[in-house]
């Protein structure tokens, strides 16, 4: 059901795994040369409803070479939940997956079509066909 909740564990663990993670990458114990002087974000940490899987979003700085660390975290999942493992005391360490965090990408399509002409255009005749004498839009006093 993708309109469920997750749980406060769910948040909870995903919070801790992602924390976890952003240790590990900032020690730099990573021996993929594809990881080794990556810079990756990891923004979110979701869990299934079960805590069997964890899926990581990253952004690598700058968001260069995305497929490359992709590809490379994806080869070193078993080995990072192995560091997770034994960073954090869980019962059952939940299966890595990656992918990227795409929220970024959409933030930047709905600013520029905010910013288009065609919305500019909209906006002007809203304001414009309310008139301005209901005091909610325009200058202020000094």
């Amino acid at each position: 059901m993708a309109g469920k909740q997750p749980s406060q564990r769910q948040l909870r663990v995903g919070e801790e795994i992602r924390h976890a993670l952003a240790r590990i990458f900032l020690d730099g114990d990573l021996r993929d040369p594809d990881l080794a002087e990556a810079s990756v974000t990891i923004t979110e940490v979701r869990l299934s409803p079960d805590l069997g899987t964890a899926t990581a979003f990253i952004m690598p700085l700058g968001g260069v070479d995305q497929k490359p660390i992709l590809e490379a975290l994806k080869r070193a999942a078993p080995f990072l939940r192995g560091q997770v493992s034994a960073a954090l005391t869980l019962r059952y360490t939940p299966r890595l997956r990656f992918e990227l965090d795409r929220s970024f990408e959409e933030a930047q399509k709905i600013e520029s079509l905010l910013r288009s002409d065609r919305v500019k255009q909209d906006l002007g005749k809203k304001s414009g066909d309310d008139g301005a004498g209901d005091g909610s839009g325009g200058e202020t006093e000094s």
